[in-house]
């Protein structure tokens, strides 16, 4: 077992050697392990380690576990995952708030999508990002892929300046804008007892006693799942780990249909009952209202409101 550092005083300052060593300890942890961070350092695995190590010490807790059983974050080191991420966002964020002083919008600016909006003919994200680039080109624009909560999380404690969210419940924190809409179709894979079944006359009480595969986490997914009463047998992080158990003939479960498109044209998905086994959802875009993000989240903000054709009236929809 690896032998726990001394621990040491708490930090009166940070230096420019603790902010490097937290920088290569946020890539390790986003990397998964020293050797992947030595490819996106361009460093060797033995200085990724020892910058690691040298941080360990400065701190006195143990970051990371690593060796035969993997690497793995400690709570600790979680813990100070997170307060570096913020950190960096706020140093961010101050380099693009000094820029905007001298009149001009600069700097980079963290952006997050939940997952598979690119093939939605109803979202306008791409004439949006467009816009922007075109507005504010000397802004470095940080987009980021992740789930509902870790965008909520990340628009909260600034990581983030702006989130895109499928909405499924309000924050007193958060601040909404309503963009585009969803459909969920229930699909089965082959192989599936209902792959054969052609009937569009199909009801939720004919698919509910059978295995349902679903998000494994709060969201609309989730909530219209233990609404229909469906027997949730399996669950995924994403819609890609949902499609893959769709494919294995064994259960039921909801997709985008746009994103299922493509499985249905191959013949490797069904869907049941088209258009009658659905809900449909919508995506909103989410910012803190208080403090407010700077000028170049409100340009994009603005951005993504005039490409889904919304005005003045539509704004502002502060969850109550």
């Amino acid at each position: 077992m690896q032998a726990k550092p001394p621990r040491a005083p708490v930090l009166a300052q940070l230096s420019d050697l603790d902010l490097r060593l937290l920088r290569v300890f946020i890539t390790v942890a986003d990397c998964g392990g020293m050797a992947a961070a030595e490819l996106e350092l361009a460093i060797g695995i033995s200085s990724v380690s020892r910058h690691v190590k040298d941080l360990e010490t400065r701190l006195g807790l143990v970051l990371c576990r690593r060796g035969r059983g993997g690497f793995a974050l400690t709570p600790e080191g979680r813990q100070v995952y997170e307060e570096a991420r913020r950190l960096f966002a706020a140093v961010d964020g101050f380099r693009g708030g000094i820029a905007q002083l001298h009149g001009r919008l600069a700097g980079p600016l963290a952006f997050a999508l939940f997952e598979k909006t690119a093939s939605n003919p109803d979202s306008r994200i791409p004439q949006a990002l467009a816009r922007f680039s075109a507005l504010a080109p000397d802004v470095e624009l940080q987009l980021h892929i992740a789930g509902i909560h870790e965008i909520e999380r990340g628009v909260l404690d600034g990581s983030y300046a702006l989130g895109v969210i499928p909405e499924h419940r309000l924050s007193q924190s958060l601040a909404y804008d309503d963009l585009f809409g969803e459909r969920m179709q229930l699909y089965c894979g082959p192989g599936h007892p209902l792959w054969d079944d052609p009937r569009p006359t199909l009801d939720w009480t004919d698919v509910r006693s059978l295995p349902f595969v679903g998000l494994g986490y709060h969201s609309p997914n989730l909530a219209f799942a233990h609404q229909a009463r469906l027997s949730r047998s399996a669950s995924g992080d994403d819609q890609e780990a949902v499609a893959l158990l769709l494919l294995s003939g064994r259960y039921v479960g909801f997709l985008p249909d746009h994103y299922a498109a493509d499985f249905v044209r191959q013949g490797r998905l069904r869907a049941l009952a088209p258009g009658r086994l659905v809900y449909d959802c919508r995506f909103v875009a989410i910012r803190r209202p208080n403090p407010e993000a700077g000028r170049s989240a409100a340009l994009l903000r603005e951005c993504l409101l005039q490409a889904h054709g919304l005005d003045h009236r539509d704004r502002d929809r502060l969850s109550t």
